[in-house]
């Protein structure tokens, strides 16, 4: 008992600390930084932002009042990760439930880990920690794994690396967003499993793929039953006959380079050879869709 006293009165010293402007520390190299950087610091809740990287977008309510309700008798056992960004000023890095559970009760000041970390660094850490907990959504998992991808530009080598994963793995996460987007809500929602999800990627049209998640819901069909299903289903579909290329014009494709650059996705094309076509915009969170939306409101 009077070691974790101890650790307490420590953590509240280096807080003080903290708040003197003349220690403030903004790098590893500066004054102090070593008595800070990696050690528990009692922080105000105030003080602390939530991470606009966080990947996680789903908060179950019941489970975050249980956990408000053990750290109301325990206190946060395990201390969330912040990063400074100014003086007596953070960024959540990890632990965005432990954060909200003690802001639900009242807490004025939460254990952290300090981390000296730029917007990139800060993301990665946000990204990789968060793939690695066991109360993620797999729809969850693949936009993380699929933001390293676009935002870090990680290859899947170096993801298997990072997050100790099998490259084949990552690539069957990566799949599931190839399904359409109401069936990716049904994985989220716990309607069908990763396994449901994986049986149908192998499904290229999209109408197809909502007629088997319409029978998997109906019929309550096991992994199984549906992985035996989607045979069937492209066993019986005709080989698609391969329509003849032709030149995209000029001017589409100056477009379309405009237009990615614009959104920041690599923007896809359709073209039919009378001029009609048609143009997708990817995206690849619920923040990403938001951010599309009010670069298409503000051309209004």
């Amino acid at each position: 008992m009077a070691k974790a006293t101890k650790k307490q009165a420590l953590g509240r010293g280096l807080s003080a600390l903290l708040k003197d402007p003349e220690n403030d520390i903004n790098s590893a190299e500066d004054r102090n930084a070593d008595k800070v950087v990696g050690n528990i610091v009692e922080l105000d809740i105030e003080s602390i932002e939530v991470n606009p990287f966080q990947p996680r977008t789903n908060f179950n309510e019941e489970t975050l009042r249980e956990l408000a309700s053990s750290i109301r008798e325990l206190g946060v056992i395990q201390p969330i990760t912040v990063r400074k960004l100014a003086f007596n000023k953070y960024q959540l890095v990890s632990g965005e439930r432990r954060f909200r559970a003690s802001k639900l009760i009242g807490l004025e000041a939460i254990p952290a880990y300090i981390r000296i970390a730029n917007d990139q660094e800060s993301l990665e850490m946000a990204l990789v920690e968060n793939i690695q907990r066991q109360d993620l959504d797999p729809i969850e998992i693949a936009l993380s794994y699929q933001r390293l991808i676009d935002e870090i530009q990680l290859t899947q080598e170096q993801m298997s690396e990072r997050v100790g994963k099998k490259r084949s793995t990552i690539a069957n996460y990566l799949r599931l967003l190839k399904l359409d987007p109401i069936i990716q809500t049904g994985i989220r929602d716990g309607f069908i499993s990763m396994g449901h999800g994986r049986a149908m990627v192998n499904i290229e049209d999209q109408i197809d793929q909502l007629e088997v998640y319409e029978k998997i819901i109906t019929n309550k069909l096991s992994v199984r039953a549906t992985e035996q299903l989607v045979k069937n289903l492209n066993s019986d579909t005709p080989a698609k006959t391969e329509e003849p290329s032709f030149e995209i014009p000029k001017h589409i494709k100056k477009g379309v380079k405009d237009f990615s650059e614009y959104f920041g996705h690599k923007i896809d094309v359709k073209v039919t050879k009378n001029g009609s076509g048609r143009i997708t915009i990817p995206f690849h969170s619920e923040e990403d869709f938001n951010r599309i939306k009010k670069l298409v409101q503000r051309d209004k």
